[in-house]
């Protein structure tokens, strides 16, 4: 019964309780799978010796039924023959079959009530099995995320990140020194192209002045 007593404890459990007082939730799923295999490994086992045994009664009921039509015939020969004596210890004995025969089929009956009760409970751990793994692949692909998320936030707080950040501050600092050095330098040198660009600006103003000119003289000419 030590293997019925486990397998009923595995198919009654609460599988969510045992995971929130597990230290290692994990470690607890892969516990709780590897009882629920061996488990069925031994209740198979010992249904295919019930049903082997149930196999073994239903030979004795049938040769215990044989039996007694074996003496029924023996009690009725023996009454064709005038031997009553002998046609009552027929009947003896064919008394002695059938009631064999009644127990043996009781134990029959009780195997079936047993082996139907057994392949239910196989099919709920096959489904807690079937549950269990499929938390424990969900567990695996968590834990890995939550890992990974922990060391991010790990180097994110860390010192080396804002000792980083503080270098790039003062690099770019050192840059823009740089660079002001170099425009001082070319600070009052006009290039060829700032030349060009006076000249195109000269002949815009030229023409705007033009312009107003010539609509200053209109207004006179109008008055």
């Amino acid at each position: 019964m030590g293997i019925f007593s486990r397998f009923s404890d595995i198919v009654n459990s609460n599988i969510n309780a045992l995971l929130d007082k597990a230290e290692d939730p994990e470690k607890m799923v892969r516990l709780i799978i590897q009882e629920m295999e061996d488990t069925l490994v031994e209740v198979r086992s010992s249904s295919a010796k019930t049903i082997a045994e149930k196999k073994d009664l239903q030979r004795v009921v049938t040769r215990l039924q044989e039996e007694v039509a074996d003496w029924q015939a023996k009690a009725e020969l023996a009454l064709s023959k005038e031997r009553e004596d002998l046609a009552r210890a027929a009947l003896i004995e064919r008394q002695k079959a059938a009631d064999q025969a009644e127990t043996v089929a009781a134990d029959i009956a009780n195997l079936d009530e047993h082996i139907s009760k057994l392949q239910d409970e196989v099919t709920q751990l096959q489904e807690k099995l079937a549950d269990a793994k499929a938390r424990q692949k969900s567990m695996l692909m968590r834990q890995q995320t939550v890992a990974s998320r922990l060391e991010v936030k790990k180097t994110l707080d860390s010192n080396r990140i804002n000792d980083a950040m503080y270098k790039f501050e003062r690099y770019e600092q050192k840059i823009d020194t740089l660079e002001a050095q170099v425009e001082a330098y070319d600070l009052g040198k006009k290039t060829l192209k700032d030349e060009f660009a006076e000249l195109a600006a000269q002949d815009k103003i030229d023409n705007e002045l033009a312009a107003l000119k010539a609509k200053v003289n209109q207004k006179g000419k109008d008055a």
